[in-house]
């Protein structure tokens, strides 16, 4: 069904406001490019108006915590339809990056600015650079969505192809205008979806989840051990992706730079930190009230930016001095993740191995 938004003004007497329209859809850009928040608070953009070398200009370019891109494409003067084959024609272009020609189109964005450090300044973690455009995804920004328009970006969507629609909707008060954006598609189930662009190796799930977990002085794995769980914090691109875990669900732990550490299965949903409770000798108390990690305790009010907790009931976990690194394993900085690349399923055999489990 088209995405169709409608405001109400709160009072005794509930009124609707008036649907309108920005001057020009280049207001929507400038818009994005003075706030990215708009689009998304967890994507720094890096470029806007690129050439892309195929006769077309590419609207904006962002890039995530992971390190992968997003192409972002906005409606103008074309149907939605000629919007989404314009930019699966502008995404072959972006598969080709790479991380010299990347920091050269932030550069030209920036006035001069390095990628690798403003990445560290917006992140808090360095720019994997080795992961550097490994995957990228399409992102439609447009005012209204045809069902057919839909249908294509659904089916695309089922099929890998990282794409989703984001539609903005103006109102007028007044004198004063109001925006509001909805997403197409889950944006937290999308970014689970991790895909391989080496060499095209991509096959169906293989059913088993990738956790990437920051071992530091913000979270200690000695603690995630003893007490049972995973998590992640710290805005809602750290923390959405532990909210695809379902109980049950099998979950290989990775530290990213040192190696796996664990696996296990899934005993419960994802709660924020305030919420999530562990067995000690002393019976059942607040975790944070015995954790020695920070857990993003100053934003634990937060439902956006605090840390999150998924408990888990461990089949095999090693110290970090005996972690699993070898050349070949799958790494992602997601904190959750549903791969589909071959080198997931290579990656899960060799671990079995490794950790000795058998099913």
């Amino acid at each position: 069904m088209p995405i169709q938004t409608s405001l109400w003004k709160v009072c005794a007497s509930p009124q609707p406001l008036c649907v309108s329209k920005l001057a020009s859809e280049k207001d929507l850009e400038d818009m994005i490019v003075a706030a990215p928040e708009l689009l998304n608070a967890d994507w720094m953009l890096i470029g806007r108006q690129e050439n892309t070398g195929f006769g077309g200009i590419i609207d904006l370019l962002a890039i995530a915590p992971d390190s992968s891109l997003v192409l972002i494409e906005i409606k103008r003067d074309r149907t939605p339809r000629e919007v989404v084959a314009q930019a699966l024609d502008y995404a072959v272009w972006v598969e080709t990056l790479d991380a010299s020609q990347i920091a050269s189109i932030y550069s030209r964005f920036s006035k001069g600015g390095n990628l690798v450090e403003d990445f560290r300044k917006k992140f808090g973690q360095d720019l994997d650079i080795e992961a550097l455009n490994e995957d990228h995804n399409i992102v439609i920004v447009a005012g209204s969505l045809d069902s057919s328009s839909e249908r294509i970006v659904s089916y695309l969507n089922k099929r890998g192809i990282g794409i989703n629609v984001m539609c903005f909707q103006v109102f007028s008060h007044g004198e004063e205008q109001f925006i509001s954006r909805s997403w197409l598609l889950d944006t937290a189930h999308e970014q689970t979806i991790v895909r391989s662009k080496d060499d095209g190796a991509n096959e169906p799930w293989n059913g088993e989840f990738y956790s990437s977990f920051g071992h530091s002085e913000e979270r200690l794995w000695e603690e995630a051990v003893q007490y049972g769980f995973i998590c992640g914090g710290g805005g809602a691109w750290y923390s959405r992706t532990l909210k695809q875990l379902k109980i049950g669900d099998r979950v290989w732990v990775n530290i990213p730079k040192t190696g796996y550490v664990g696996v296990g299965k899934v005993t419960g949903l994802a709660v924020p930190a305030r919420e999530f409770v562990v067995n000690t000798p002393d019976g059942d108390q607040p975790f944070m009230t015995v954790a020695k990690a920070k857990y993003h305790r100053q934003a634990i009010d937060s439902d956006t930016d605090c840390e999150y907790f998924v408990p888990i009931q461990w089949d095999k976990t090693v110290d970090i001095g005996q972690a699993v690194q070898e050349i070949g394993l799958f790494g992602n900085q997601n904190t959750v993740c549903s791969p589909t690349a071959t080198k997931w399923r290579r990656t899960v055999d060799r671990l079995k191995i490794r950790f000795g489990i058998t099913n």
